[in-house]
């Protein structure tokens, strides 16, 4: 049944409102995870294209161009009314009456679906593309740029990591051989993978925005030869072996002592205008005297063809680098996430990438991916989530087990660990409750007993090294004898001394 012009305002007047919300409610919800982050600007940017495409319908409607608006308006406004209603109502019935099995689904159905969606994300869930090397936006998977950039004829061969760290580097690169097709194609390349992989993690980017910037900030820097790696040589059209040395020379008479053809080649080794009289020429000659060649007047330039050319090609090249650099440092962070995953991946043995593809398989096989990984040994997690290779777990040897009686017989899984915490917490705590300082004298004692027991040792060593009055002050009688403090008290009591 075809909807009147009314009626689809209000439909269009509805879906806007709704697409409000839901865009309002979806940059408001806060995911947990990577992937449902990218989900949810993807979302995003699909409920907003359709708001600019609502937005458009509704402008148009409103516009009336054809004037089918205005008609339906002055007909139901007009004299018959009723007549109208009554027409559009039997309209409605007969179609009713002849499609009687159609369900219309309202359209708070489909937001139902996208709320659903949000609150209840499914990891497995993949609203754009990734490839595996990507890991759903962490990554860049830059293999095709770099197979084409160490097939360039004058590139360094390079591995792939390195190249990760450099290949925004074109200032490295001979000015004179970027303006080959191979380069050229290579930028591209490389051009349309960073932005390719901008919109994905990133759809809502104002991508005109960005390559205006981009732009403005080029022409500003081509313009005032500052752009990196093709910075302008005020020296290079003074190293022609036509050029002239002026400064013998204090007029332009001088000059023209030299003849029409000698000043046509110091004028065309400057790129300058060779024409006229022998007069106009070695004023024109003269007037370059101790000024540098880009603060001279356009006009006094020639009209070379070849190298105009050759420099919209060196500018063309150029911009394509502005927008390399400008979408490599807006991808730092994946760029920085890459180089770490694949130093982390080039450090696995033969073994490990074996035991990790045979994973791999075995979880294609796997009907859910959300389940604990498969874990016999009970290893530990790592990073990844999944358990570390069982060589490592021998090599820290994280099965063994040591209890701590003085930490309350709590147990600590590898040596490691365990020659760590006596500097912790828990069993300097257990060593104040027995009154015991945790000094180095205790290292690797474990037992309550053996601590007391030591520490009994050491306080009877303690007191042997102390000073005995009894024993060790000594004193001397009147005919210089040396006795001990008991002996003197007693020969003295006794009158002997």
């Amino acid at each position: 049944m075809s909807a009147t012009i009314i009626e689809e305002q209000r439909q269009c007047h509805e879906e806007y409102e709704r697409l409000q919300d839901a865009l309002v409610a979806e940059k408001l919800h806060k995911t947990t995870s990577h992937r449902e982050h990218i989900n949810s600007e993807h979302r995003a940017y699909y409920l907003y294209e359709r708001l600019q495409a609502c937005t458009k319908d509704l402008l148009r409607n409103y516009e009336d161009k054809d004037g089918i608006r205005k008609r339906e308006l002055d007909q139901l406004g007009g004299p018959n009314e009723f007549q109208e209603f009554y027409n559009r109502l039997r309209k409605v019935k007969d179609y009713h009456k002849k499609y009687t099995n159609e369900v219309a689904a309202p359209m708070v159905l489909e937001f139902m679906e996208l709320k659903n969606q949000r609150e209840n994300p499914d990891d497995s869930e993949e609203l754009v593309e990734f490839t595996d090397e990507e890991g759903y936006g962490k990554y860049l998977d830059l293999h095709e740029c770099y197979e084409q950039f160490v097939n360039l004829k004058h590139a360094t061969k390079i591995d792939y990591l390195t190249y990760l760290t450099s290949f925004d580097r074109f200032f490295e690169f001979p000015k004179d051989k970027k303006l080959n097709t191979d380069y050229k194609k290579y930028l591209r390349t490389l051009q349309d993978y960073l932005t390719g992989m901008l919109r994905r993690i990133n759809p809502l980017m104002n991508f005109q925005l960005e390559s205006d910037r981009v732009m403005e900030d080029f022409e500003e820097k081509w313009n005032s030869g500052t752009f990196p790696g093709w910075a302008r040589d005020p020296t290079s059209a003074m190293k022609s072996g036509n050029t002239l040395d002026l400064s013998p020379f204090d007029s332009p008479e001088e000059l023209a002592s030299l003849g029409l053809d000698r000043l046509k080649a110091a004028l065309q080794a400057l790129n300058l205008k060779c024409g006229g009289t022998l007069m106009e020429r070695s004023q024109r000659l003269y007037s370059t005297k101790g000024r540098d060649i880009n603060d001279l007047d356009p006009s006094a330039f020639a009209k070379n063809k070849k190298m105009r050319d050759e420099s919209a090609k060196q500018k063309e090249v150029a911009q394509l680098e502005a927008f390399v650099y400008h979408y490599t440092e807006l991808l730092s962070e994946q760029r920085t996430a890459t180089r770490e995953n694949v130093e982390r991946r080039q450090a696995r043995t033969a073994d490990e990438v074996d035991d990790d593809d045979e994973d791999e398989d075995a979880d294609e096989d796997e009907e859910d991916e959300d389940l604990v990984p498969y874990n016999p040994k009970n290893l530990p997690l790592g990073w990844d989530g999944k358990p570390i290779p069982y060589w490592l777990y021998k090599l820290h040897g994280l099965n063994l087990y040591f209890n701590c009686e003085i930490c309350g017989n709590f147990k600590y899984r590898g040596p490691k660990a365990f020659q760590r915490h006596f500097a912790e917490w828990r069993h300097a705590h257990g060593m104040r409750c027995l009154g015991i300082p945790n000094t180095a004298h205790f290292a690797n004692v474990t037992l309550i007993e053996d601590a007391r027991a030591l520490w009994e040792k050491i306080k009877e060593e303690k007191n042997k090294d102390k000073f005995q009055k009894e024993t060790e002050e000594e004193f001397e009688d009147s005919q210089g004898n040396v006795v001990s403090r008991k002996v003197y008290n007693d020969l003295k009591r006794q009158g002997l001394l």
